[in-house]
């Protein structure tokens, strides 16, 4: 099966928005439409695909900015980890109230746990739960040598854990359990930054010396 995969960067914080497509169905799903909602929207009609899921690596405001927007164009179902799920609805947990625009959303319409497959067409994507970042942070395995990190795994970085929910110690763990499984070779598409994958990050990564 032809997987469909296209990654840009978002908004003034440079968020890694994704789409991710089947191309025998042409059935689509965005993931983290964090902001410029028109360049999403433009991207998926140059894909050719009909989104039917948004899905959301977690709730903080650099990720889900553009939600709204895009979820009412297309009529698509919000996914996002039950760890995370307060945060689509309150300006507090998604931190967005101290940020200066108070962002506030419908609920999700599936809430998503680890091990989760999501179909999109003939493509299933794998839910592994990495909290460390938020207490609902999720990494999506999209193929064989594919996974979209959000923010639990940068090159050269990890995500921040200084965030109410935030533990270093966890996300380590999570990273460890969950990532450092994957063959090194695996591509890592990151919520921020350029793609690297497993192996490149095994090697040189100083966040994760001897934590395998």
């Amino acid at each position: 099966m032809a997987l469909i995969f296209d990654g840009f960067s978002v908004g003034p914080w440079e968020s890694n928005c994704y789409i991710v497509g089947c191309g025998e169905t042409k059935e689509g799903a965005v993931v983290d439409p964090g902001a410029d909602a028109t360049k999403i929207l433009n991207r998926v009609k140059k894909l050719g695909l009909k989104i039917n899921k948004i899905i959301l690596t977690h709730g903080h405001p650099d990720h889900i900015s553009a939600l709204e927007e895009v979820q009412q164009a297309t009529g698509a179902k919000v996914l996002i980890h039950s760890g995370d799920a307060g945060m689509l609805t309150d300006a507090r947990q998604n931190l967005s109230l101290y940020m200066g625009k108070s962002m506030e959303m419908k609920a999700a319409d599936v809430l998503l746990k680890d091990g989760d497959t999501i179909q999109v067409g003939n493509i299933n994507l794998e839910v592994m739960h990495t909290p460390g970042h938020s207490n609902g942070g999720i990494c999506l395995k999209c193929a064989r040598d594919v996974v979209i990190t959000g923010d639990t795994l940068f090159a050269g970085s990890v995500g921040r854990s200084d965030f109410p929910g935030g533990s270093h110690t966890q996300l380590i763990n999570s990273i460890k359990d969950k990532l450092l499984k994957f063959p090194p070779v695996t591509k890592v598409y990151p919520g921020h930054g350029p793609a690297s994958t497993i192996g490149a990050e095994m090697r040189n990564n100083p966040f994760l010396n001897g934590a395998y």
